[in-house]
């Protein structure tokens, strides 16, 4: 044997399949069961809705200042017929038995407007914690969506990296042959063997990526072990329905995150108006019903009512109202800007989302036309190979401009659902 086939033989030998571990088997699931499954484990979508629950109590307790407070009270008090007087100093008899009841009624009548204040900021409060639930919801769907789309982008790049495999033996297959006749080379071999070992390390690697993405879904949708998405049976692009103009108006005037926005900048406002309420004086209507006893009955009960009207006014409290006010103003005026950056911002990805959505779909057409002269060019390269016109350079140049053509066909397809699902979450709404 002379050294260049000795040398064949050793990368021949080095070149055996990868052999993967035993992974664990992965659950299938499709795109709306993964949606379900996310939603119903994500700790943000429980923690937002708590927020809904919290501020629709505060809520119903902002309705309750405007009802009157009632309270009743009883009690009594058991002694012995002997007993010390304090007041003589003496040992005296005669009953020391009492029993009494109230019942105690107290109604603001005016507050300067700040329970009107407090309920139109806990109502908007109501609104924006309603507004980040609905933003929160189709952030968990998108991510999850992104991260299934991700999974199944993988499991295709992993198709496109056996592809190449068999791509890269055939070519080998292809100089064994013209080395049999005569007509090839040592190096011809090796080149295209070469390949063949750039191709077996593509597949591992996307293996690997292709685990690393299932297990990422399975935690997404509350599941341990890696999840295999099963993909839609149509991810093309479908008409969007919505012209850029009316995609922008959406997004600053409708979108979850506006929404929420300009409800805090509504709460903020009240909270101002609430607390400038504070300089006025309040009035209040306090009426009480009282019974008392000295035996455990009704009878003979000695009774009494009273009704007290109360007019409260703090000439000062050491500056409390003014830092109140102060702070309130300040509140309100950040709640403006961020407001009006709220709308900027919404304004700017659904632009950004809009526009990468026409441009992936474009990419899409592209990289399918750019696959098809690909493959031609594979095809047209390998005859000229066999009857020894071009060299196992230019085949192998082709073969990797093949693979390329495959991986960005794989790339525009998902590029363009995730553009599209970014678009729904930043607008808050399926098309």
């Amino acid at each position: 044997m002379n050294q260049s086939s000795h040398w064949l033989c050793m990368v021949l030998m080095t070149t055996a399949v990868p052999v993967f571990a035993q992974e664990p088997e992965a659950v299938q699931v499709t795109l709306q069961d993964a949606i379900q499954r996310a939603v119903m484990v994500s700790p943000q979508i429980a923690q937002a809705e708590q927020n809904v629950v919290t501020a629709n109590q505060s809520k119903r307790t902002a309705v309750g200042s405007f009802l009157p407070t009632i309270s009743t009270g009883s009690g009594m008090s058991v002694r012995s017929t002997d007993r010390f007087d304090s007041n003589t100093d003496r040992i005296v008899s005669g009953s020391a038995n009492s029993y009494n009841a109230s019942l105690n009624a107290r109604y603001n009548l005016f507050q300067g407007g700040q329970r009107f204040s407090e309920l139109s900021r806990v109502r908007a409060d109501y609104v924006a914690a309603e507004a980040l639930q609905t933003d929160q919801n189709f952030n968990v769907i998108f991510q999850t969506k992104n991260l299934f789309f991700q999974a199944l982008r993988q499991q295709e790049l992993r198709e496109v990296a056996r592809l190449r495999i068999e791509q890269a033996t055939q070519s080998l297959e292809m100089t064994r042959m013209r080395q049999q006749l005569g007509g090839g080379t040592v190096s011809d071999t090796l080149r295209a063997r070469l390949e063949l070992i750039n191709a077996r390390q593509a597949l591992l690697s996307a293996e690997n990526q292709t685990q690393i993405a299932r297990f990422g879904l399975g935690r997404q949708i509350g599941m341990s072990e890696p999840v295999a998405p099963v993909a839609p049976e149509d991810l093309g692009p479908t008409p969007l329905g919505l012209e850029q103009i009316e995609v922008l108006r959406i997004a600053e005037s409708e979108s979850p995150s506006v929404v929420a926005a300009n409800a805090n900048l509504t709460a903020a406002e009240k909270a101002y108006s609430s607390a400038k309420a504070s300089y006025l004086p309040t009035f209040s209507l306090n009426s009480g019903y009282n019974w008392s006893n000295q035996q455990a009955s009704f009878e003979q009960g000695l009774t009494s009512w009273n009704l007290n009207f109360n007019m409260s006014y703090p000439l000062f409290n050491g500056f409390s109202r003014e830092a109140s006010v102060v702070r309130a103003e300040s509140s309100a005026y950040v709640a403006r800007l961020q407001e009006d950056d709220a709308r900027r911002g919404a304004r700017q990805e659904a632009d950004a989302a809009f526009r990468f959505l026409g441009t992936s779909e474009i990419a899409i057409d592209i990289a399918e036309e750019a696959l098809a002269v690909a493959n031609e060019d594979l095809r047209v390269t390998r005859e000229r190979y066999r009857v020894g016109v071009a060299i196992i350079l230019d085949v192998v140049t082709s073969q990797i401009a093949v693979d390329q053509a495959r991986v960005d066909l794989v790339n525009a397809r998902y590029d363009y659902v995730l553009a599209r699902a970014e678009l729904e979450a930043i607008l808050g709404m399926e098309f």
